[in-house]
């Protein structure tokens, strides 16, 4: 039994193309392997605890395997955030969350504009910086929205904050929300604020506003049973905000990593879920091959900072919720194996192989927590 897990989702990534990547349009995709090419790759530590020794890594040389170890493939029909995420903590999505590669129809968008008073630019699938260049004066002058989705299940929408303070975003956020359900439910609504003179920048005030997960998830039933379940970064958006005790919110990776420094300080029983974000957002969408490498180096180098600080009881669980290999054509998600490593003083090392479903990790959690 564990009194203490930290469970850490290296957002995107992904550990080689699933055995179905083909029907989602990434045959090839590699996330780490693409990265691994990359003179700012350097993950010692990872596989000094058993990384090199999961299933189809052994191209990156000898590590040892002083963790648990386990290769996972997603049940789930899709590759998204929210998708991942929900299946890590215990449910699979037998239906895929709806997309909108033509934009989204006209009707909802009139309904939007009336609700918000705005209108409606863009409305395609684009990249989250390409949209602000090509839209974003034309925004400037006429106060209308960028609305905007990609081939993952989002509405998102682009604002400046002069024109646009981020609390009134979030309100048209929440707007939207309310009008995206059913055969329109996607899976997240983004508020994508940004700031400056062309070609701008986007600000670190982004918020997610999620679909509420249909079922129970291992984060309910720890908080039902009286445990501690902390989000750290976007957990609570993922989950609507279900199943918590506590939250916090970070503005990067490297605040991310601080923040859990933090917690592993504090006297807590129960869950502590984290996710680090830039991995996706900063480097996977942006095709970025060497930013990719530099901050999973970055984290191999913060690695023995938390290790050193681990208590008895407590446990260390490091996965990922979907691929986003920047050495792909595309900058959209990819259909990927993700890795499981177990850390712990009673943890005995083993090697799991490949294992059907991120469930896997809710299944352990409880395991853990509960017994």
């Amino acid at each position: 039994m564990a009194k203490r897990v930290f469970l850490i989702v290296l957002d995107s990534c992904g550990i080689g193309e699933a055995p179905d990547a083909q029907n989602f349009g990434d045959k090839g995709a590699n996330t780490v392997g693409s990265i691994s090419k990359s003179k700012e790759f350097n993950i010692e530590n990872l596989k000094n605890l058993g990384f090199s020794e999961i299933d189809g890594l052994s191209y990156l040389g000898k590590g040892n395997l002083k963790s648990e170890v386990a290769r996972l493939r997603e049940k789930s029909k899709g590759k998204d955030t929210t998708i991942g995420h929900w299946e890590i903590a215990g449910i699979v999505s037998e239906k895929p969350l709806p997309t909108f590669p033509n934009g989204f129809p006209k009707e909802l968008l009139d309904e939007f504009s009336r609700l918000t008073g705005r209108g409606v630019l863009c409305n395609k699938p684009y990249s989250g910086t390409e949209v602000i260049k090509d839209y974003g004066e034309e925004h400037l002058k006429t106060g209308a929205l960028i609305v905007y989705t990609s081939a993952d299940s989002v509405f998102q929408i682009a604002a400046h904050e002069s024109i646009v303070p981020p609390e009134t975003l979030y309100e048209y956020c929440r707007i939207a929300r309310k009008l995206l359900v059913d055969n329109l439910g996607v899976g997240r609504v983004i508020a994508r604020p940004f700031e400056g003179e062309y070609p701008f920048k986007r600000t670190p005030r982004r918020h997610d506003f999620s679909l509420e997960p249909p079922e129970d998830t291992i984060l309910d039933e720890l908080k039902a049973k009286g445990f501690d379940v902390i989000g750290v970064g976007k957990i609570n958006d993922i989950f609507s905000g279900k199943g918590l005790t506590e939250y916090t919110y970070t503005k990067n990776n490297n605040d991310g990593m601080e923040k859990t420094l933090e917690y592993q300080k504090k006297d807590f029983n129960g869950l502590c879920f984290i996710n680090l974000v830039d991995f996706d957002m900063v480097y996977g969408h942006r095709n970025d091959v060497d930013g990719y490498a530099k901050a999973l180096s970055d984290f191999d180098k913060w690695l023995p900072s938390f290790i050193k600080n681990m208590k008895s009881e407590d446990v260390l669980i490091i996965t990922a919720d979907h691929g986003c290999d920047p050495g792909d054509e595309s900058t959209d998600h990819t259909r990927e194996y993700v890795p499981f490593i177990m850390y712990g003083e009673n943890i005995e090392p083993k090697n799991n192989g490949t294992v059907d479903g991120f469930t896997f990790v809710a299944d352990t959690v409880k395991k853990l927590l509960l017994g």
